[in-house]
This record gives structure tokens, sequence and C-alpha cells, in this order.
């Protein structure tokens, strides 16, 4: 048997106290258990603190973009940021959600209905948006051909900016997403 602790934020904290907590969470389980890659979704920012906090790991980091379509709503990447974390060996995709967000999505708004993974988000979404999203990041990076499948992966999201949500996770590809194994939740908001 382990006991291991989860940290769960207020719903009232923000990203600039939230973020930190989660990286060090993230890099102290990476320590623990020797896990060498992990998933940051990321516009920029959490991807450059958690190069800088990992480095000493030695753990390959992969941020996840929002697709190139969201971007007149949410915003574009902070492209300065996601230079200099490049430059600490961050690799970037930029990805569109392979759960909410993607082309049952518009098949849905088009049309009415639910496609069938978003039921898959929504029930995500019963734990936080972040573990939706960390879910979908490290999904978006084993499809991209980032993760090595033999290894658990660390995977770091969070509620709109920043990160609130950390788990360590038994990675699969879209095509297989029911191999995916939440392992470990690290932190996440109440």
């Amino acid at each position: 048997m382990q006991e291991q602790k989860i940290v769960y934020f207020d719903a009232g904290e923000r990203p600039s106290q939230t973020t930190p907590v989660t990286l060090e969470l993230a890099k102290a389980r990476m320590e623990a258990l020797g896990i060498k890659q992990a998933v940051v979704a990321s516009g920029g920012t959490t991807a450059l603190a958690a190069a800088k906090l990992w480095r000493p790991l030695g753990v390959k980091i992969i941020g996840v973009t929002l697709q190139a379509g969201t971007w007149a709503k949410y915003g574009e990447p902070d492209w300065d940021k996601i230079a200099e974390a490049k430059e600490l060996g961050v690799q970037f995709i930029t990805a569109t959600h392979p759960l909410m967000g993607n082309v049952g999505t518009a098949v849905k708004n088009k049309f009415g209905g639910i496609c069938h993974a978003e039921l898959i988000a929504y029930t995500l979404y019963l734990f936080s948006q972040g573990m939706k999203v960390a879910v979908e990041v490290a999904l978006a990076a084993a499809d991209a051909g980032l993760l090595d499948m033999k290894q658990e992966v660390v995977a770091v999201a969070g509620t709109d900016r920043g990160a609130n949500t950390a788990i360590v996770a038994k990675p699969a590809f879209t095509t297989n997403c029911f191999d995916f194994e939440v392992k470990e939740i690290l932190c996440m908001p109440r």
C-alpha cells in the first residue's frame, strides 16, 4: 500500500499562487518515481517556469499550446516565452484538444447533440477543467510521437491560465484512449 498526499487548491487561488506549487509537486514526484517526461499545457509562461525548475532533473518537457483556431477567443501563445523555453529544451506542439474543441464540437455546434469524445471530456470536468486538459495534452503529445509510451508521464494543466492540476499517468494514443491511466493525482482545484 502507498500513501501519497494530494494538494487541493481553493477556488479563489490565482494562477500566480497555484502554478509554482503545482510545478514543485510535479518535480518532487518525478524525482521520487524517476519519471523523465512531462507534458505541460502552456501558452509559454508555464512551460518556461517548468523548464527553469525542472532543468536539473533532465526531464523531457513537451509544451502543448491551444490550436490556432482558438487564438482569436483565448489569445495567441506568448512567442517570446516559447522561444525562451525552447532554448531551455522544451519541445512545443500546437494541437487540437482530442476530447473537446475538435471536429466533434463543430458537428455539435452546427447540428446539436453531443459527440462521444465530449462525454469523456465532461466526465473529466467532474474532477476539474485542469484534469480534462491534463489528459488531453498527454494524449496530444503521445499522438505527436513525443512520449516514450512505455514510461509514465507527468501532465500539468490548469484553468484558463497557469497550472493547478498535475497527474502521473500511463500514456496512450487517442485511438486507444481507454488505455490511458491516471496513476496519481498530485494536485487539483477543490
